[in-house]
């Protein structure tokens, strides 16, 4: 069967499984409940007040002080989830006052059963959406587009995050803010206390944009203050409230962080002396107007990081491992053009780590990033210094970008790497340009793309890269269609690409959400079936590589969940590949399809599975590859989660398996304090490494004290 359907890569047989998928809602469509496919009534977009006070309210998680009583209470939450638009099934108060230094808010979770509260984790920015939670959304410059967000669980953890482009939730950023909770008879509070030196904002008198949310665990329940259909999350600015009666001053904004390490080496013989060594450095924030920061950076040190998750690749692409270090995460957002995890003009990773991933000095840099006259302004540059035989290298960084009306906006950026100091060559030098836009059509449709063209030294080719998207998104049904180029000389060395070949790409996906009640009747709360197709020519033609994606997501109201899917990949090998040692896949075009499954238990439990299995062709031969993951949880206090994945693949070139494991236990002693191991196996390499942490944020966006102990 696997084999007499690998006629797939072909580009005509993939044309009719796509159209028999896109013809596939017609027919799901009988599944629908009459009611189901009418969306909400529309709803005006509800207003809050803030209070300016005189004094302040002691944060303390109790919202017993007399000041809480002069702000009315924001009320009247709105289920996403499970039943959109009828009201949440427990009440929700909201109240909001400031004075001079910060913006307070007070919150009442009202619950009918305490006692089933969940709450997995405590640490900072831990994942808020497994377990109790609120958070808040400020749209400080009311464009519709970007915000913070600040939200804590009963436990009181803190999570805080940015939105950009009404996209995603970035929770790298870290904030200096308050939280403190309480656990009562009739649910749990929350106070938070943020400082106007966290936020930035434009002159008074001010209105934001604001939203809040909660959500309930056990039924796994969505309510928003602003309501929102299902399809969106919190960062749908252009459907949130108002925050109006505000009078912000400017706030002064500096902040110094310095460090000191040290470390000492004794070799045990007789006679052996003890060698020392010791550093020192610091970062600085400094507020320039409210909307406008500059950090500084001397003698950057990043010792509090956790190391790399490890990856094993057997591919002949690039591997992408997240950035961690706080000092690039901030803001990160506004550094990015590209398409995610395949292409982008700027990757911060480049600054301070080699190819292998070791360390390089930084000696030091600065960033300032904000809006001026509402234009995005960020500009970065950094200096590393020599590693060995690698010499110095200067980055910078420029990046514009103006939001426009209906979810639309513009930006342009120019990225430059030079290598400087004594070991520095002639023409040892990169440059980036890009530009950016996106344009909202309605409220489901979207239009995006970006363009850019590098400049390198003896690089003659194609040099530039394009990509054009669209999407058709109403909640119900997903629809996307992109198309692209990367030339082979096409070469961001500040950024990051995936496929450095030269490349055509065509991608395409149909994505149905079923929710109606045979669907439910039959103990679901969702049926997704959905189909992806991408594709790389190229660029003179024929097959670089294909993946195909026909999937059903099954997910059950008591949390359970099971993907079954059949996906292809399709290699165009062009020269010999070796994919492990002593085995070389031959040139030609290699692939076919294979099975599959995900499945995963209830997460909200103190011990959860997930389990993932693939099964068919890989190349030339066949794979047998499944990944385990179990974790254990205790009160939000203790977490063991281990991973264990096997690849067995049966090539006619050679047979080899590989083995990567990882476990990570994590202790809170609160929300600000916590110990954490990272035990890591790769039998690709032979190693066994750890990787131990002690973590004290004395206050948040302050710093931190942390030790690291490495073990290879």
């Amino acid at each position: 069967m696997l084999e007499s359907m690998s006629s797939l890569s072909k580009p005509a047989s993939i044309a009719v499984m796509l159209a028999i998928a896109t013809a596939a809602p017609p027919a799901l469509a009988q599944l629908r409940d009459p009611a189901a496919g009418a969306a909400p009534a529309a709803r005006p977009r509800p207003v809050a007040s803030a209070v300016h006070i005189t004094e302040a309210p002691l944060v303390d998680g109790s919202l017993d002080d007399r000041t809480w009583q002069e702000a009315s209470p924001l009320d009247g939450f709105v289920q996403a989830e499970p039943f959109e638009g009828q009201p949440g099934s427990e009440r929700t108060e909201v109240r909001i006052l400031y004075d001079d230094e910060a913006i307070y808010v007070g919150v009442v979770c009202y619950d009918r059963d305490p006692s089933l509260i969940v709450t997995t984790d405590t640490r900072r920015d831990a994942g808020l959406g497994e377990m109790d939670s609120f958070q808040m959304i400020f749209d400080t410059f009311r464009d519709q587009q970007n915000g913070f967000v600040f939200g804590t669980n009963a436990a009181g953890g803190q999570y805080d995050a940015q939105v950009r482009d009404q996209g995603d939730q970035a929770s790298s950023w870290d904030g200096s803010w308050e939280v403190r909770t309480r656990t009562t008879d009739t649910g749990w509070t929350a106070e938070f206390r943020i400082p106007l030196r966290t936020l930035r904002y434009g002159p008074a008198p001010q209105t934001w944009g604001v939203n809040f949310f909660r959500n309930i665990q056990r039924t796994r329940e969505r309510t928003y203050w602003a309501p929102l259909p299902r399809e969106y999350n919190l960062g749908r600015l252009s459907s949130a409230g108002e925050l109006r009666g505000l009078t912000l001053q400017t706030p002064r904004n500096f902040k110094l962080l310095p460090y000191f390490v040290s470390s000492a080496n004794r070799s045990f013989t007789a006679g052996a002396r003890t060698d020392g060594d010791a550093d020192f450095g610091f970062d600085t924030k400094l507020g320039i107007t409210p909307s406008l920061n500059l950090d500084l950076s001397y003698n950057t040190d990043f010792a509090q990081v956790e190391v790399d998750t490890q990856q094993i690749n057997l591919t002949r692409f690039n591997l992408r491992f997240p950035e961690k270090r706080p000092f690039f995460l901030e803001n990160s957002g506004l550094f990015t053009i590209g398409k995610g995890s395949e292409l982008d003009l700027f990757f911060s990773r480049r600054i301070g780590l080699d190819e292998d991933g070791l360390l390089v000095p930084i000696r030091g840099g600065g960033r300032l990033s904000g809006k001026v006259n509402g234009v995005n302004v960020g500009v970065l540059n950094m200096q590393t210094g020599d590693a060995g035989a690698r010499p110095a290298n200067n980055f910078s960084v420029f990046r514009v970008s103006r939001e426009l009306p209906s979810r639309s906006g513009v930006g342009a950026m120019f990225v430059n790497r030079t290598a400087t100091g004594s070991l520095s060559r002639p023409g040892d030098w990169n440059r980036t340009w890009g530009a950016d836009a996106r344009i909202g059509v309605g409220e489901h449709f979207t239009v995006s793309g970006f363009g850019a063209r590098t400049e390198t030294p003896d690089l003659t080719g194609r040099d530039y890269a394009y990509n054009i998207d669209s999407e058709y998104d109403d909640g119900r049904h997903r629809a996307r269609f992109e198309y692209g180029r990367t030339g082979e000389d096409f070469n961001p060395e500040a950024g990051f690409l995936e496929n450095e070949d030269g490349y055509r790409r065509v991608h395409f996906s149909f994505q149905e959400t079923m929710r109606q009640e045979p669907i439910r009747a039959w103990g679901f709360r969702e049926w997704l079936p959905h189909v992806n197709y991408t594709r790389y020519n190229y660029l003179d033609g024929g097959l670089n590589n294909a993946e195909l994606h026909l999937d059903n997501h099954w997910d059950w109201e008591n949390g359970y969940r099971v993907d079954t899917a059949l996906n292809g990949s399709w290699e165009g090998f062009r020269t010999p590949f070796e994919i492990y040692p002593g085995v070389v896949v031959p040139i030609g075009e290699h692939g076919g399809l294979r099975f599959r499954m995900v499945a995963n238990t209830d997460r909200r439990k103190w011990a959860s599975a997930r389990l993932q299995w693939d099964v068919g062709r890989f190349l030339t031969g066949d794979q047998n590859s499944p990944t385990l993951q179990v974790v254990l949880r205790q009160g939000g206090r203790l977490t063991l989660d281990t991973n264990w994945s096997y690849r067995s693949i049966t090539l006619p070139e050679g047979a080899f398996q590989t083995n990567l494991g990882n476990t990570r236990v994590t202790y809170n002693f609160s929300p600000a304090v916590f110990v954490q191991s990272l035990i890591q196996y790769n039998d690709r390499t032979q190693r066994w490494s750890t990787n131990l942490r002690f973590h004290w944020l004395e206050t948040a966006g302050t710093g931190s004290l942390s030790t690291t102990t490495p073990r290879v």
